[in-house]
């Protein structure tokens, strides 16, 4: 997952939404968001090569959703980093106890952001900034370095969110996740990859032969515990694939 936008509005109607684009090498199976049949009550894509995922939603309101951090000079851990949100999705204790057990294994991983929570908060864990965060109300964004890094694509993306909150219809917050607009090169952040990687990276919707956006993914979490969540499936060059939504009720 490269760019999660997200409005965190405790009390109000629609207390979580968010909207991400999942950015991943073409040749590297997946499979679209289902049940999952080893999980009772999880909902996801699933990553065929390590197991885990990078959003989803599981029993008692639970919630999920990772990016990593892009560092071309990082060492390679030795977990993959999707098996942290598989975990709490499967898992049975709350958001900040987990937390606490990640943070003792962080070394593991490769850099990561994890966003987890449930009906009633919402946590950011970023090792290399701090301790697990318990978040304020607010609208977020997160891409490949810390929460809110002033990123063009994330920016854009997140005002975007901003301006559909009076009427956030799943399909308007799919209609910010394709855009494909590239930054300007003045823009551009400097994280190691090379300028051409760069200008590749800096839309909010990828697509190349190789690498690109793989799943786009809208969430919404209703006041009663209704969940919504859509998920839109991609191949190479920005190809659609197909489409699953799922309503899940309160419980």
């Amino acid at each position: 997952m490269c760019l999660i936008v997200f409005a965190w509005q405790p009390g109000h109607a629609l207390p979580l939404l968010v909207a991400a684009n999942r950015d991943e090498f073409y040749a590297r199976p997946s499979l679209p968001l289902a049940a999952w049949e080893d999980a009772e009550g999880v909902f996801a894509g699933r990553d065929l090569e390590a197991g885990g995922t990078w959003l989803g939603l599981g029993p008692a309101g639970r919630f999920a959703a990772l990016t990593n951090v892009r560092d071309p000079s990082q060492a390679l851990g030795k977990r993959s980093r999707g098996e942290l949100v598989a975990d709490f999705l499967r898992g049975g204790g709350n958001p900040a106890d987990y937390l606490a057990q990640v943070a003792g294994r962080a070394a593991d991983y490769s850099g990561f952001n994890l966003l987890i929570g449930d009906r009633h908060q919402l946590w950011h864990y970023n090792p290399r900034v701090g301790p697990p965060r318990l978040l304020p109300a607010g609208i977020y964004g997160l891409s490949n370095a810390a929460l809110d890094t002033p990123w063009p694509k994330l920016l854009k993306a997140r005002a975007a969110l901003a301006e559909r909150l009076a009427e956030p219809h799943p399909q308007a917050l799919m209609e910010l996740l394709a855009d494909a607009a590239p930054a300007a090169d003045g823009q551009l952040p400097d994280t190691g990859v090379g300028l051409a990687t760069e200008r590749l990276l800096s839309s909010v919707f990828i697509a190349s032969p190789s690498y690109g956006t793989r799943a786009s993914s809208v969430v919404r979490v209703h006041a009663d515990g209704t969940r919504e969540m859509i998920e839109r499936s991609f191949g190479p060059s920005g190809a659609r694939l197909g489409e699953v939504s799922l309503v899940l009720p309160p419980g």
